[in-house]
């Protein structure tokens, strides 16, 4: 088997696939991740630079839990995702694409992946912008280039390194901005996109590098095929001192039987992941199969754009993530999305309330727990959390300081 990047001839000539196929004993179906993760965030909700500065130097310090290829140089992938910079986004907005950002909640913003060829990313855009105002009812605020340095990344790295650029969607002309029916937008947005240009049938030859890292009111995130200390190196953008944010949630990854690629480097929309979920073609497929009588009084029609809940061609983090986007999406908070899907041993637990038992018990039978050993730590730009597997086989620990 060809254990480094695999390399396929189309009628544009010669590419690096970003991911082999299938092939012997290697199946994409059957990956699975051992990582660093991590997050630091003010208590009382107080942004500042000093938390995203703190961030990257707990990420550099996960350099031990990353891994890296042939190349000493080329990682299998790192990242930090933060709260939406507003400060920092406002003036970027201004100086990079001459526009004027709306006030917090009536805007989104996100980072996506885009090929490295002019003319498909133009069909790219042309795909995501006719979704924005056609399907969505929104307004396409503008496009910003993201600064990226890859001066210190190795040839692995560079064969499959997107073009990356900056989207602000805001809210349709003459509609009160209400910021959650605007994330469920967007999220329609994203989803359509997802699927009707990361295909084969797209067209497109290399349709494998569009990635939409996040498109939110509430987050954002920088990531990419790099090793944990090169991250603030690539993205200038975390060097600077007005990016500011009261949380921040960092990942090294660790690919032990998978293939590292830009996509599935972490964090992913709502959370990160250190460990294996065991139980992940049975989570797919239950979820799979309950999209024909799903009903949402928040999404109405437009829950049918959503399906596939999870995207072909992910990790089992990054179908963990689809998932816990769904039950947000859908009116649940965060807290219960975490523990519908990685409930505590509950059946036998002498000592749980009465009250915890019920939730438990109430929604066994709408989610099967998605086990494994697995350290979760889980976000939705506002609150920030994190949980064991019910076995605690990836064992985690947390300090409360003096400061909040």
């Amino acid at each position: 088997m060809n254990t480094g990047q695999s390399q396929s001839n189309s009628a544009g000539g010669g590419r690096w696939r970003a991911r082999p196929a299938a092939h012997g004993l290697y199946d994409p179906a059957n990956e699975h991740d051992s990582c660093g993760v991590g997050f630091i965030g003010h208590i009382k909700g107080r942004a500042s630079h000093t938390i995203m500065q703190n961030a990257l130097v707990m990420l550099q310090h996960m350099d031990h839990r990353g891994a890296c290829g042939c190349e000493p140089n080329s990682g299998d992938g790192a990242g930090i995702l933060t709260a939406l910079p507003q400060k920092l986004l406002a003036k970027f907005a201004r100086q990079d694409a001459g526009i004027n950002l709306p006030s917090a909640g009536s805007y989104g913003a996100g980072i996506i992946f885009f090929p490295q060829d002019a003319k498909q990313r133009t069909v790219c855009r042309s795909i995501i912008e006719s979704l924005i105002y056609e399907e969505a009812d929104l307004t396409l605020l503008g496009w910003r280039k993201v600064p990226q340095d890859n001066s210190m990344i190795g040839d692995t790295a560079k064969s499959t390194e997107p073009h990356m650029e900056m989207l602000f969607v805001g809210a349709g002309e003459g509609h009160d901005v209400d910021p959650e029916k605007l994330e469920r937008k967007l999220c329609v947005i994203r989803k359509q996109a997802t699927r009707k240009i990361k295909t084969p049938d797209s067209g497109l030859r290399d349709h494998e590098l569009f990635y939409i890292c996040s498109l939110s009111t509430k987050v954002i995130i920088y990531k990419g095929q790099l090793l944990s200390f090169q991250v603030p190196q690539y993205f200038s953008d975390l060097r600077d001192e007005d990016y500011e944010s009261h949380l921040a949630m960092v990942h090294s990854r660790f690919s032990t039987n998978t293939f590292p690629s830009w996509d599935r480097a972490q964090p992913f929309r709502f959370m990160c992941h250190n460990g294996e979920i065991n139980t992940l073609r049975g989570n797919d497929n239950w979820l799979h199969a309950r999209e024909g009588v799903m009903r949402s009084d928040l999404f109405g029609d437009d829950l049918k754009k959503l399906f596939p809940v999870v995207e072909p061609d992910l990790s089992d983090s990054g179908t963990f993530d689809n998932a816990i986007e769904l039950f947000l999406h859908s009116g649940r908070t965060l807290a219960e999305a975490a523990m519908m899907m990685i409930p505590e041993p509950w059946e036998n637990h002498e000592t749980m309330s009465p009250e915890k038992r019920a939730f438990y018990e109430f929604h066994a039978c709408k989610q099967e727990p998605w086990d494994g050993p697995a350290s979760i730590a889980f976000t939705d730009g506002k609150l920030i959390g994190a949980c064991l597997d019910r076995n605690g086989l990836r064992p985690s620990r947390y300090y409360v300081t003096n400061d909040d």
